[in-house]
């Protein structure tokens, strides 16, 4: 390591300039990735080309990951097979006698949505399509429409399970079971802060409000929605205790989801199941490329030794766990604006795990900091992919939404806060049902 061509000063300015000169030049973040290795690999002398594809797949040779794909299929398997009807329906009995009712049904849809999907971005596409003109149509501002569909979607990485816990597990090895606890009532904070900013806005603007259902509609809806409501207690309570890991989980939930729409609510045919092969296969596919080429960025970076150079003078600052949590939250929502959450979490998350251990975090909190700061990324330009999904499923620009995003968002940082200031709203329930899991 004595002998390299470039000190981890200039490896790092060499490789993340290339990589914001790609993002200028508006190449997808997966590719710029790649393609922002290829000069270091090029110029030093003891490596080489095909590091880059090695390092890539290497990445993909992990058992943890098959989970993605996994869940995605679950997803579209639901929004095939009626099963997000009869959610729609219990979530309308719950909430519909609320001010500005459908955007409510949007919220909590969302929450019950979160707990089968695990994708911020297969939820703002199902999402879109079934409440952005619905709404419209019944006299909300598109602005508001498209910006509580895409910031609602954003529960589905906090709410387990989540495709970025699985990731930040599998990466920074860190109980994914003790995640998924974890991040159960932060996303619940979040649902309910946007069940208030939705009241707030329906009252001041006149939206308007359904009749309260009945106890008797109430109870017809619950039922109908019991084997859909089972999907995330299978998922999660099966991680938790110890009946199958993760990717298991996510396979015995589409094997569930799939016997749902077929035999029990008979809504899918063949067509149906291609479908819903095809979406997952092509979501699966620029989710898990990013994986690659980011790993691949994580190990010329670690090769370097450029965390640690980038580390010496941080830990010299000072800090203890709430501080180091406000800055920790900090960096995530910078680089969540400019970068895809996995890729940030490869990245970014091993850059100040060391920081984390030096003053004390314990590690499941640290994620849930990392996890809930990058949630915002997929709402915020210029990256924001379920702002985007959203206004290309509504058909607006971007630039028009972005005020209530910002308005909707404002209570979002409150709770996580929250989550930085007060570390036992993530860690009460690991603690709580499984201790062992925590450091």
């Amino acid at each position: 390591m004595g002998n390299l061509l470039f000190s981890p000063g200039q490896a790092a300015a060499l490789l993340f300039g290339v990589f914001f000169l790609l993002l200028v030049l508006r190449v997808p973040v997966a590719v710029a990735l790649g393609l922002a290795c290829l000069p270091m690999l090029a110029l030093e002398p003891q490596l080489s080309l095909m590091l880059l594809v090695q390092e890539t797949f290497n990445a993909y040779n992990s058992f943890i990951l098959l989970a993605v794909p996994f869940f995605l299929l679950t997803a579209n398997l639901m929004n095939i097979g009626g099963i997000t009807d009869r959610l729609v329906r219990l979530s309308r009995a719950l909430v519909g006698r609320l001010p500005g009712s459908l955007a409510q049904v949007n919220v909590v849809l969302s929450i019950f949505f979160a707990g089968i999907s695990g994708s911020s971005t297969a939820d703002a596409a199902s999402q879109g399509k079934i409440f952005i003109d619905a709404q419209i149509k019944e006299g909300y501002d598109p602005s508001f429409s498209v910006a509580i569909t895409a910031v609602s979607a954003v529960m589905a990485v906090i709410i387990p399970p989540s495709i970025l816990m699985i990731v930040w597990g599998g990466v920074l090895t860190t109980s994914i079971g003790a995640l998924f606890l974890a991040g159960i009532i932060p996303g619940l904070l979040i649902g309910l802060v946007q069940m208030v900013t939705v009241h707030f806005y329906a009252v001041r603007r006149g939206y308007p409000t359904y009749r309260s259902s009945s106890l008797r509609e109430m109870m017809v809806a619950f039922w109908v929605s019991i084997p859909a409501l089972m999907t995330p207690v299978i998922i999660i309570g099966g991680k938790i205790f110890g009946w199958f890991t993760a990717t298991e989980s996510a396979a015995v939930a589409v094997i569930y989801a799939a016997a749902l729409s077929v035999l029990i609510y008979r809504e899918m045919d063949l067509k149906g199941v291609y479908q819903a092969l095809l979406d997952t296969g092509r979501l699966a596919g620029v989710t898990l490329f990013c994986v690659g080429t980011a790993s691949a960025f994580g190990w010329i970076m670690a090769y370097y030794q450029i965390p640690q150079s980038l580390l010496a003078n941080m830990l010299s600052w000072d800090m203890n766990a709430t501080t180091a949590g406000l800055f920790i939250a900090s960096v995530f929502l910078v680089v969540g604006c400019f970068l895809d959450a996995i890729p940030a979490i490869i990245i970014v998350g091993a850059i100040l795990q060391p920081l984390a251990k030096s003053v004390g975090m314990d590690p499941v909190h640290f994620a849930m900091v990392g996890i809930v700061s990058l949630a915002f990324g997929l709402v915020t330009p210029p990256y924001g992919l379920c702002l985007m999904i959203s206004c290309a499923v509504a058909n607006v620009r971007m630039h028009t939404v972005i005020k209530d995003v910002i308005i909707m968002l404002l209570p979002m940082l409150g709770v996580l806060l929250l989550v930085i200031i007060w570390p036992q709203v993530s860690l009460f329930l690991p603690g709580l049902i499984s201790p062992e899991m925590l450091r």
